[in-house]
C-alpha cells in the first residue's frame, strides 16, 4: 500500500492546465503534473447534457497533501464547480515512489 494518490482535474483551455500544473510543482504539492488533452466530457450541467472539449490534469502526490492540492487547484480554476478527486495509487516502482515523496517535501 503506497500513500501516493492521483489527483485528477480538468478545464477547458490548454493554458489553464499548464497554469495549474505550474503552480502545483512550484509549490511542491505535486512531484509533476501530466496535461492530457483534449479529451472529451459528456456530463450533466443545470439540467442539460453538455459535450464540451477539455485538458485533464493528472497530479502525482501524497495522500496527506490532497486538501492543499484542492485548495491550490480551486484557487485558479475557472469553473464554478471544478473536477478534483484523487485515486490511491496502490503500487508502483520503488524509486519511482521515493521520488516522488521527495519532490513533495
Amino acid at each position: 500500500m503506497s500513500d501516493i494518490i492521483q489527483v485528477v482535474t480538468t478545464v477547458e483551455k490548454k493554458d489553464d492546465a499548464r497554469r495549474i500544473a505550474e503552480l502545483l510543482v512550484e509549490r511542491r504539492l505535486a512531484a509533476c503534473v501530466q496535461i492530457v488533452g483534449p479529451v472529451t466530457s459528456v456530463y450533466r450541467w443545470q439540467g442539460q447534457v453538455e459535450l464540451a472539449e477539455e485538458w485533464q490534469c493528472l497530479a502525482k502526490t501524497r495522500q496527506g497533501r490532497f486538501d492543499a492540492v484542492a485548495a491550490a487547484i480551486g484557487s485558479v480554476h475557472p469553473y464554478e464547480v471544478p473536477e478534483i478527486v484523487a485515486t490511491e495509487i496502490v503500487a508502483g516502482s520503488g524509486s519511482y515512489l521515493s521520488w516522488l515523496r521527495e519532490q513533495t517535501d
